[in-house]
C-alpha cells in the first residue's frame, strides 16, 4: 500500500490550468452571434426615477434593446435569509424607486461592447432627487427620510438573543468593560469580476456565470422568470474568486438574462472596475454597543452587545443575517453565565450589504477580544492569563454558548498556549512604538443541517449530495454540487476519493459547477462547507462504493469481503496477493451485468446524500506584532502568528494557504479597506486592499482534533484566516499606545485615524 492521499500536501490539481491560461472561467466564453450588455446606474442615493429617455441609445450604431424598469415591473429577486419580523422578503430587480447610488436602472444590448457603452451614457434619466439617509444612527433618528415608506421605520429588524435576565448580571458585576465598536464597510475583491453569458433558445436558458452557488442561481432565475428549473441550466467551471460576493445572483445579472431572452441570443456582461464598489454588495458595515461584566476574581460574567448592522438600501439574499451570527459567535471559546445580543438590521441611501467572508465572525471577534485586553489592562492582569483563566477545556466539549451554538470539539486552551510559545517581539530603535496583540476565535463551519436552516429563517437546504462512479476501465469520476472558487476544492475531493476507494488520484477525476450534470445543492460553496458537507457525503459514498467492489470480489474470489483489500489496482486475498483480481475486471463484469452475486444490481456507481447533524466548529488564535509612528499615525504589521484546528486535514497545504489568505483580507480590514460614503450617499471610491508591502510573512501552526460529527472528521477552514486579524491588530496598537488604548475601538485603524486618537480627535477624524 502506497502512502495515504488524505493529509498529504499533494499539489493543486487545477493549478495546471489556472496558471497556464486555460482556466474555464466567463470571459473566455465565445458563443456564436453574442451581444454586449451595458448596465446605467443611478447617479443619485435616494429619489425617483421619473422617466428613461432611450431615443439617443437608440440611435447608436448596432444598439439591439434597452431595457428600463417599465418593461420589467414585476421582475423580483427573493431575500433568502430573513430574520424575525423582516419586512421585505424579495425585491425588484429595476425599480423607479431609487435608493442607492449605482443602482441598476436600465441595460443598453448592442453587437459590440463599445457601442453599449456609448449608447448607455446617452440614456437621459429624469430624476427627482431626495434627502440621502447615510448611516445608521441617522437613520434611525425621528423624523429621518424613510427608504420604504410603506414600514413606518427604516429598522428592517429588531431581535435579541441569549438570556432575558443578562443586564441584571452586568449591573451586578464588580467590574464592567464598556465600549462602543464601529467596522468600516469593506468590500469582497475577487481578481475575477461578476460576469454573465446568458444563452436563450428554444425555451430554454443556458447561464454561464461566476458564481458559489449555480443551483442557487438557476432556482432564483427560475422563479424571477417563471421558467421550469429544468428549463434553465447554469454553469460556473472556474470561479476566480468569490468571498461570498457570488452567493447569490444579482439584479444586473437577471438583466443580462432578461436581455437574452428578449433578443434570442447570447448576450455578455462583465462588471466594469469603476462599477464594484457599489455594484458588488460589501459588508461589515455594524456597530456594536457591548458591556464586559467580570466577577472580582477576573472570571467572565456576562457579556451584553446591541450590533447595529447597515443593511443598505434594501435586504440582500442575506439581509440582516451576517449580524445574527455575530450575534452567535460572539462568547467565542470562554464560559460566561450570561449572554444577550440584541439584533437590529437598517437600511440606508447605500449598497446594499450581503456576504463577506468571515460573515459577521471577525466583528464579533473584535468587540469579544478588544473587551478582553482592556479588562486586563484596568485589572493589571495578564491578557493572556485573563483568557486562559475563563476559557472552555477540551473536558467542556461538547458544549452549547448562551446563543445557541453547540461546540463539537478541541482544546481551546491548548491553541493560545502554542500562541503564545510562537510569539517573538520585535526589537527596533527606529522611534516607533511596538506592541504585540492576541486574538481567540470559535468560528461555525460546515452550513448546514437542512431542519436548522429552516428553523431559523433560512429559505434554503443545507445538504450536499455526491456521484461516484467507477468507469469499466477502473477510472473514477466525482460529481458534486459545490464549486470551485481558488479554494482546491477539487484537489480535496480527488484525495478523499483516491483514499476511500482505493485508486490512484490520477485517475480520479472530480466535475463540478454544472447544474445539468451535478447533484443540486442548495448553497454551493459558502460559508467553510464545500469540504464539510460535500466532503462527508463523498466520503460515505466512496465507503458505499468500495463496499461493492468488496463484495464483487468476495464473491468471484469465494472469500469474505473482511478478509480482502484494494491495493495496487485490484482487490486481493490479505497476505495472499496471488488471489486477486483487478479492478478493472470487477468494473467492466460490474457494467455489463456479468457474474454478479444474487441482489446486487449492474454497475457501479452511488449517489449519497449527507445533511449533517449539525454544525462544526473551528477554532484559532491569532497574534500581530505591530509597530506604529506617532508622528504619523501609520501602522506596520511586522509579524504575524496563527495557530488554527479544522479538524482532519486533507491537504495541509491548501490549509495554510486559505489561512494565508484569510489574514491578508483581516489585515485589509484592519488597517486599510473601507468604502466611504459622502452625507449624500455618494460613495468615495478610494479603496486600498494590502499589498505585499502590508502583509508580513505568517507563521502557521495546525492543530488537528477530528470533529465528531463529519464523516472524515474535517471542520471548515475558508474563513478561519480572516476573523482574527482586526482583532488581534487593534489589541497590539492598544498595546504599543496604552495612553489611547481604551480609545482604540473602531477599524480600518487609518494613519488618519490613528494620528487623531493621539491628538484627542478621534470624533473629527471619523
Amino acid at each position: 500500500m502506497g502512502e495515504p492521499y488524505v493529509g498529504a500536501r499533494t499539489p493543486r490539481r487545477e493549478d495546471a490550468r489556472l496558471l497556464t491560461g486555460r482556466g474555464r472561467y466567463v470571459g473566455a466564453v465565445r458563443l456564436p452571434g453574442t451581444v454586449h450588455a451595458y448596465v446605467v446606474r443611478s447617479p443619485i442615493a435616494h429619489g425617483r426615477l421619473l422617466g428613461c429617455d432611450a431615443k439617443a441609445a437608440w440611435a447608436v450604431e448596432g444598439v439591439l434593446d434597452v431595457i428600463t424598469p417599465q418593461d420589467a415591473p414585476d421582475l423580483r429577486l427573493p431575500c433568502v435569509h430573513l430574520s424575525p419580523g423582516q419586512q421585505m422578503s424579495s425585491y425588484r430587480v429595476l425599480d423607479d424607486a431609487v435608493r442607492y447610488a449605482g443602482q441598476p436602472l436600465a441595460v443598453v444590448v448592442a453587437r459590440t461592447p463599445e457601442a453599449a457603452r456609448d449608447a448607455a451614457e446617452l440614456v437621459d434619466l429624469s430624476l427627482d432627487e431626495l434627502p440621502a439617509v447615510v448611516g445608521t444612527e441617522r437613520a434611525m433618528r425621528d423624523g429621518a427620510p424613510l427608504l420604504h415608506p410603506e414600514w413606518g421605520t427604516n429598522v428592517l429588524t429588531d431581535f435579541t438573543m441569549g438570556d432575558e435576565d443578562c443586564a441584571g448580571f452586568v449591573e451586578g458585576a464588580a467590574h464592567v468593560v464598556e465600549l462602543t465598536f464601529t467596522m468600516g464597510r469593506v468590500s469582497p475583491y475577487p481578481m475575477e469580476p461578476r460576469g454573465v453569458v446568458a444563452s436563450y433558445a428554444d425555451d430554454e436558458l443556458t447561464v454561464h456565470i461566476s458564481s458559489q452557488a449555480p443551483h442557487h442561481v438557476r432556482e432564483h432565475l427560475a422563479g424571477a422568470f417563471g421558467l421550469d428549473q429544468d428549463r434553465v441550466r447554469v454553469i460556473s467551471r472556474d470561479t476566480g474568486g468569490g468571498f461570498g460576493g457570488k452567493e447569490h445572483v444579482y439584479p444586473d445579472e437577471a438583466l443580462i438574462c432578461l436581455a437574452s431572452m428578449r433578443l434570442g441570443r447570447p448576450v455578455s456582461w462583465s462588471e466594469s472596475p469603476g462599477d464594484r464598489l457599489v455594484a458588488t454588495l460589501p459588508a461589515r458595515a455594524a456597530t456594536h454597543r457591548a458591556r464586559l461584566a467580570l466577577d472580582g476574581d477576573g472570571r467572565f460574567v456576562a457579556l451584553y452587545v446591541d450590533v447595529v448592522g447597515d443593511i443598505g438600501a434594501h435586504p440582500s439574499n442575506v439581509g440582516a443575517s451576517t449580524a445574527a451570527v455575530t450575534a452567535t459567535l460572539l462568547p467565542g471559546p470562554y464560559r460566561f453565565d450570561r449572554v444577550a445580543v440584541r439584533v437590529r438590521g437598517v437600511v440606508t441611501n447605500t449598497t446594499p450589504t450581503g456576504s463577506y467572508r468571515g460573515f459577521g465572525q471577525p466583528e464579533g471577534s473584535l468587540t469579544r477580544e478588544r473587551l478582553i485586553d482592556e479588562a486586563a489592562r484596568r485589572l493589571g492582569v495578564d491578557r493572556v492569563e485573563l483568557r486562559l483563566r475563563n476559557m472552555l477545556g477540551p473536558g467542556d466539549l461538547p458544549y452549547s454558548n448562551r446563543v445557541y451554538q453547540r461546540y463539537d470539539s478541541g482544546d481551546y486552551p491548548h491553541a493560545l498556549r502554542t500562541l503564545r510559545d510562537l510569539v517573538t517581539p520585535v526589537e527596533k530603535a527606529d522611534g516607533r512604538r511596538r506592541g504585540i496583540g492576541y486574538s481567540c476565535h470559535v468560528e461555525t463551519t460546515g452550513l448546514g443541517p437542512s431542519k436548522e436552516l429552516r428553523d431559523t429563517g433560512i429559505q434554503a437546504g443545507g445538504y450536499e449530495a455526491v456521484f461516484l462512479r467507477m468507469e469499466q476501465d477502473a477510472s473514477v469520476v466525482v460529481s458534486s454540487g459545490v464549486v470551485s472558487i481558488g479554494q482546491g476544492i477539487e484537489t480535496a475531493l480527488a484525495q478523499l476519493t483516491a483514499d476511500r476507494v482505493g485508486v490512484p488520484i490520477e485517475r480520479v477525476r472530480v466535475v463540478l459547477g454544472d447544474t445539468a450534470t451535478t447533484p443540486y445543492s442548495s448553497v454551493g460553496s459558502i460559508a467553510s462547507r464545500s469540504l464539510v458537507v460535500g466532503g462527508g457525503a463523498l466520503t460515505r459514498a466512496a465507503a458505499r462504493l468500495r463496499g461493492k467492489l468488496l463484495a464483487l470480489a468476495a464473491h468471484r474470489l469465494e472469500a469474505a469481503p473482511g478478509d480482502l483489500e484494494i491495493a495496487d489496482g485490484a482487490v486481493r486475498v490479505k497476505g495472499d496477493p496471488a488471489a486477486s483480481v483487478t479492478l478493472r475486471e470487477l468494473a467492466t463484469s460490474a457494467w455489463r451485468g456479468w457474474d454478479l452475486p444474487d441482489g446486487v444490481e449492474p454497475g457501479l456507481e452511488v449517489r449519497v446524500a449527507y445533511d449533517p447533524d449539525a454544525y462544526t466548529f473551528a477554532y484559532g488564535a491569532h497574534a500581530a506584532a505591530v509597530a506604529v509612528d506617532p508622528e504619523t499615525g501609520a501602522v506596520e504589521v511586522e509579524r504575524y502568528w496563527v495557530v488554527n484546528d479544522a479538524g482532519v486535514l486533507v491537504n495541509p497545504a491548501v490549509v495554510e494557504g486559505q489561512i494565508c489568505g484569510g489574514v491578508a483580507q483581516g489585515i485589509g480590514q484592519a488597517l486599510t479597506e473601507e468604502i466611504v460614503y459622502t452625507p449624500e450617499g455618494q460613495p468615495i471610491t478610494d479603496y486600498f486592499p494590502p499589498t505585499t508591502r502590508e502583509v508580513p510573512d505568517i507563521e502557521v501552526v495546525m492543530l488537528e482534533t477530528p470533529s465528531p460529527l463529519t464523516p472524515g472528521g474535517m471542520k471548515g477552514v475558508g474563513e478561519s484566516g480572516t476573523i482574527g486579524p482586526p482583532a488581534a491588530i487593534a489589541n497590539a496598537v492598544a498595546a504599543a499606545l496604552p495612553e489611547i488604548a481604551g480609545r482604540v475601538t473602531d477599524v480600518p485603524l487609518t494613519p488618519s485615524y490613528v494620528w487623531s486618537l493621539l491628538a484627542g480627535e478621534a470624533g473629527q477624524a471619523r
